[in-house]
């Protein structure tokens, strides 16, 4: 089980889509989510609901080789080499969305019979090297079944370091799993098994909950009480929670029971569909501060979904952006003659936004005529498709002008092996600072 603590240090490097100037007084909140860190000076904690445990060491590690074999020409053998690359050649995977009618409302036992089947247990080995002396360990997750065919959904952190990933069904079954892709800074990775004529769960739409509605969660608590079901309301929606990292995240709240064990596991509406993944709890490290009981959290479907069905048809991640790196015009600016509006802070070279015209220092006062915060501007890139055109208000130097901006694609690759990752360091589709929509 990992532990995210608050980080008070302010971050001066951008990562994924928004930037922070120190100088400017417009930090975010610092909340715990990612890596486990010493505590500092607080009593409560966000921790990732995946559950560890040590095994014995000794196991060795592998990584994957490109293999560049040579041959001689029979003719010029004495005097030429030829080198032979070899190309990997692959059918391309095709998602067929088949609309499900799932107007009846049910009860949370009805919830369960129904998705049981589609709920895994996942258990990871992971090998880790101390001191020269290898240690093996294993963690516990939960996830769930997305197509027929055998793709899964979990969380990042369940899987994280791996060397092997084995996923069980309800009836007992069990599989060696494949890691397809990932997404850490939104805490997803899609799995996939050698199956067919499995049972997928139903997405559903997250955008479509409100504070009070009724939830349920299906996972693996402890690694031990498997396909377990807890039940509970959702608590509150787009709650902004800022990892060590600086990675935001905005996440459902529920009151449903979340424990280790459950990550990756699915939240489901009273309709059957998947409305979440719950990926981590709020809880006491200290014992100055009372027990604290039912804060989870899960990540809104809505929110990866694209992203999940890049990394399965195309191999990689595509996200909408403009390249641009933003921060809210403060109050204090705004004394100085500076208008309300998006202050660019950095554009990268090359992005729609250069190619616009767009400068540091620039203020974007409006879009598409709507005056707009850079969270609200991020989500609007990140609704976009690519080719889309916004139309830009500018503030610069006294001046006002009219751009047009036309949405491009980013493409980030979805394995740590495979570094075609384009920099983050724009306004892009997916989370700001990795993290936020």
């Amino acid at each position: 089980m990992n532990e995210y603590e608050t980080n008070t240090e302010q971050p001066r490097e951008p990562v994924g889509g928004k930037y922070y100037d120190p100088n400017l007084n417009t930090s975010p909140s610092m909340l715990p989510m990612e890596r486990p860190h010493k505590k500092k000076n607080h009593g409560t904690a966000f921790v990732a609901t995946a559950l560890a445990f040590s095994l014995i060491g000794g196991a060795v590690g592998a990584g994957a080789v490109i293999a560049v074999g040579k041959s001689k020409d029979s003719e010029e053998a004495a005097r030429e080499q030829l080198s032979v690359m070899l190309e990997g050649q692959r059918q391309n995977s095709v998602i067929e969305i088949v609309n499900i009618d799932t107007g009846k409302q049910m009860t949370a036992a009805e919830v369960y019979a129904a998705n049981v089947n589609s709920t895994v247990g996942i258990t990871t080995s992971i090998t880790t090297n101390y001191w020269g002396f290898q240690t093996t360990s294993a963690a516990s997750g939960s996830g769930f079944i997305i197509s027929s065919d055998g793709y899964i959904l979990t969380n990042y952190h369940v899987i994280e370091g791996a060397n092997s990933i084995t996923v069980s069904l309800y009836d007992g079954t069990s599989y060696d799993a494949a890691l397809i892709g990932y997404d850490e800074s939104n805490d997803i990775a899609v799995l996939k098994v050698e199956a067919e004529n499995l049972t997928p769960v139903i997405l559903g739409d997250s955008d479509n909950l409100n504070v009070g509605d009724s939830v349920v969660a299906i996972g693996n608590p402890l690694g031990e009480l498997t396909f377990s079901l807890t039940a509970g309301l959702v608590s509150a929606m787009d709650r902004e929670v800022t990892l060590s990292s600086s990675v935001t995240m905005n996440l459902i709240q529920t009151d449903c029971a979340i424990n280790s064990g459950n990550s990756g596991g699915a939240l489901f509406n009273l309709y059957g569909e998947v409305i979440g993944v719950t990926n981590a709890k709020y809880s006491s490290t200290s014992s100055s501060v009372a027990s604290i009981d039912n804060i989870g959290f899960a990540i809104p479907i809505n929110s990866i979904r694209s992203i999940v069905e890049s990394i399965i048809e195309k191999g990689y991640i595509s996200k909408p952006y403009i390249g641009i790196g933003v921060l809210d015009v403060s109050a204090e600016t705004q004394m100085y003659g500076v208008p309300a509006g998006i202050a660019v802070q950095s554009v990268m070279d090359g992005a729609p936004a250069a190619e616009a015209g767009l400068q540091v220092g620039d203020v974007i006062t409006a879009v598409n005529g709507t005056a707009l915060t850079s969270d609200e501007l991020v989500d609007m890139v990140g609704a976009s498709s690519v080719g889309d055109t916004l139309e830009l208000s500018i503030y610069r130097k006294g001046e006002t002008l009219e751009l047009t901006v036309t949405v491009g694609e980013q493409i980030q690759s979805a394995l740590a092996n495979e570094e075609t990752q384009q920099s983050q360091q724009s306004i892009q589709g997916g989370y700001p600072f990795g993290g936020r929509r």
